[in-house]
């Protein structure tokens, strides 16, 4: 069975957010966070995707970079999530759900029957 693909802008959309609560289950590193987001059904992440959002992460202060010594290779960066990425974490996280409830409550409460939704037309 193939991994499902979801559309890039909504890919856009999350994957700062679940970067940094892959990171909060503690440090790791850049090839560690893409197969955990690829097992947790997000599909491959690419590194050209993924490195320059962490560089805006540790910009922004949320992540901590350190350099530990590969077993048997060369030395690995290792990331770790900030205090204020903890906060920023959280604070995407409320966000997210009240986003996302918002979307969800329109879809529910949107009629199939109306101008809009069957033409693209709706001009009130």
């Amino acid at each position: 069975m193939s991994a499902k693909q979801w559309p890039s802008d909504w890919m856009r959309a999350a994957l700062g957010l679940c970067v940094l609560r892959t990171l909060a289950a503690g440090p790791t590193y850049g090839y560690a966070i893409a197969a955990a987001l690829e097992a947790n059904g997000f599909g491959a992440i690419k590194g050209g995707t993924l490195y320059p959002l962490l560089t805006r992460c540790e910009a922004a202060g949320w992540i901590a970079v350190e350099w530990r010594v590969g077993a048997g290779g060369p030395e690995r960066k290792y990331l770790s999530l900030t205090d204020a990425g903890r906060d920023e974490l959280a604070t995407q996280t409320a966000n997210w759900c009240d986003f996302t409830g918002t979307v969800l409550a329109h879809l529910d409460n949107t009629p199939t029957g109306s101008t809009a939704r069957t033409t693209g037309t709706d001009k009130s």
